[in-house]
């Protein structure tokens, strides 16, 4: 195939894929943006008045990059899972396997989705956001960086989900007992720091603290561990899930009864 052609398959997915859950905002945007107002109010504000600062911050300041990058990560992971799913169960995806497309376009073209449904309600968090706190980015590149690696690695890992699942009650198990958990230990609402030091050794062990830590690096200067520590993590994770689900897609695994 051409460049043109694979253009034109590329697009064609991506289109499907943002028209699909910009159509349904109001169960795709708007209960995030919710979600996270209340964070703000309950944390932030309720329960953030009463602590002493974090690293110099206010403890609204301090848990707002995780909580946007919280966002991020369930949302890309979320679109993912659910339509490559969808496309399984609705038997739609064989059409795509069958057709002279590059594994790798199928595979970009449901990732992009799941980044711009990521980025979109990153967007519509921090518009939240910054009606609680003054919103100022250190290091806007890093910042932006990193959220865009983040929502890449979860839509990858959405994918792989997609890929092993049988029903529809299998896409919300590994969000439900495994992307949830190690969300909210992963530094959202607090420093690890404050941990001791079993548990700091322990936190570093989770994937999502690296990149909690390199946007608050990004937002707000200070971090658990280096930015360029974090960076790095993420990108092996993400040549590590894209060669797998390059080869899950290659092998069938799934898709082909």
């Amino acid at each position: 195939m051409n460049t043109h052609t694979l253009l034109v398959a590329y697009r064609t997915i991506v289109v499907k894929e943002v028209r699909r859950f910009s159509r349904i905002w109001v169960q795709t945007i708007l209960p995030p943006v919710i979600t996270t107002a209340l964070y703000f109010i309950i944390f932030g504000q309720l329960i953030g008045s009463q602590l002493s600062d974090v690293q110099g911050f206010s403890y609204m300041d301090y848990i707002v990059p995780g909580v946007i990058i919280m966002s991020v990560i369930t949302n890309s992971y979320a679109n993912v899972v659910s339509s490559f799913y969808s496309s399984k169960f609705g038997r739609f995806v064989e059409e795509m396997l069958i057709a002279p497309i590059p594994n790798y376009v199928i595979l970009l073209g449901y990732l992009t989705g799941g980044v711009a449904r990521g980025l979109a309600v990153g967007a519509a968090v921090t518009a939240v956001a910054s009606f609680f706190t003054d919103i100022h980015a250190e290091h806007l590149g890093l910042a932006v960086l990193v959220v865009v690696l983040t929502s890449f690695l979860f839509a990858l890992g959405g994918f792989i989900n997609a890929v092993f699942a049988k029903s529809f009650d299998d896409i919300s198990i590994i969000p439900t007992f495994v992307l949830t958990p190690l969300t909210y230990l992963g530094g959202v609402f607090y420093s690890v720091d404050m941990l001791p030091g079993f548990w700091q050794q322990v936190s570093h062990l989770n994937p999502i603290l690296y990149m909690v830590n390199a946007f608050r690096h990004g937002l707000l200067g200070v971090s658990d561990v280096s930015a360029g520590t974090a960076i790095a993590v993420t990108l092996a994770f993400i040549a590590a899930l894209y060669a797998y689900c390059l080869w899950l897609l290659r092998r069938g695994v799934g898709l082909r009864s």
